[in-house]
């Protein structure tokens, strides 16, 4: 643990960003993962699902948590399968 009171809130605070980035993260593979599956499974919900998993990983890639051609890639495949 530090003891300079400057590195004592900076390793407050990372926590907490690491924290906040953690359930960004966990919420985009979810929505992709829910999507994927109600796309393979040609459920009726799967459009919505589709729209929501966009939106989350758009959000992570605004954030920085994922590179934007990441975020590209996993959208266009995830289109892709829509079709």
């Amino acid at each position: 643990m530090p003891n300079i009171k400057g590195a004592i809130k900076r390793v407050k605070q990372s926590s907490a960003a690491n924290e906040q980035n953690s359930h960004v993260k966990a919420a985009m593979r979810t929505a992709i993962r829910k999507a994927d599956a109600a796309l393979i499974n040609n459920e009726e919900n799967a459009q919505a699902l589709l729209k929501d998993a966009v939106k989350k990983v758009d959000t992570a890639a605004r954030k920085g948590l994922i590179h934007k051609n990441t975020a590209a890639r996993q959208k266009s495949r995830l289109t892709k399968k829509a079709q």
